[in-house]
């Protein structure tokens, strides 16, 4: 089991919402997405932490946004923190970022694409905070103790893995719910990725996606049981400036949680 502030997470308990916008595109929008899922997550009393990538360094075209500058970026991130007193996780990508971003954020996201970076990984470790594994598109699921014993050897047990899909072909995904099985019996909390999985990978100048499935997906994991479940949320996925084609709407959010929370709940009972 992993705490942060009053907030359990395992596998065999309630499940936790990490979400937000999938990168912190203005404050208005950042602060505004966090208030709307933290009254959500209150009303349904379901463990809440904000998500928001401060950069986003993987990005399908060279003219794609990559994000703020580095200052205006994590001060959005602390106002969040501070505003609504909820736990932070962002992305990073370099091992730089790590000892810059430690002060604000509770949790570091490794991205899909970097899960075997070696350094990353160690340097995650040794931070002393909760270090979230992405699972790479191409990747099997028991490959990802590897990933995981490179940040334990830290002496940092405080380790989630996610999962986010598996590439199927050139420009599609596909998600095996028995990874979510077999990363459970690795000894971790395990993370669906609801959004990211509905992705349809550099389509053409962008990375599209089929949020239709991401209740379906989410639904499903739930069954099988997880730790948490992540969602990018965004009020106007259409005019984001990233990952619009896979991002959920908030008005759809609340509906989607009481649908989880009552799987979630059957599957723990027994």
């Amino acid at each position: 089991m992993i705490k942060i502030n009053n907030i359990q997470i395992a596998n065999n308990l309630p499940f936790v919402l990490i979400a937000g916008p999938c990168v912190i595109e203005n404050e208005e929008v950042t602060i505004t997405t966090a208030k709307r899922i933290m009254e959500i997550s209150n009303k349904l009393e379901i463990p809440f932490i904000f998500k928001s990538s401060f950069k986003k360094a993987n990005r399908t075209s060279l003219n794609s946004f990559t994000g703020l500058e580095f200052e205006e970026a994590i001060n959005i991130l602390k106002k969040v923190k501070e505003k609504f007193n909820i736990p932070i996780l962002t992305d990073v990508h370099t091992v730089e970022d790590i000892e810059k971003v430690s002060p604000v954020v509770d949790v570091l996201q490794i991205p899909a694409f970097l899960c075997r970076q070696t350094d990353l990984l160690i340097a995650a470790g040794k931070s002393g905070k909760i270090v979230n594994i992405k699972k790479g598109q191409f990747l099997a699921p028991e490959d990802m103790k590897h990933a995981a014993e490179k940040v334990k050897s830290t002496g940092n047990t405080n380790i989630l893995l996610t999962e986010r899909g598996t590439t199927f072909g050139y420009h599609n995904l596909v998600v095996d719910m028995r990874s979510l099985v077999t990363m459970n019996e690795l000894g971790y909390p395990v993370v669906m990725d609801a959004t990211h999985s509905v992705q349809m990978p550099s389509s053409s100048n962008v990375t599209g996606g089929e949020p239709k499935f991401i209740e379906p997906l989410a639904k499903a994991a739930a069954a099988v049981g997880i730790a948490a479940l992540f969602l990018e949320v965004h009020p106007n996925p259409k005019e984001a400036l990233s990952d619009a084609g896979s991002q959920l709407h908030i008005d759809k959010l609340e509906k989607l949680l009481t649908k989880i929370k009552d799987i979630d709940k059957v599957v723990k009972r027994y």
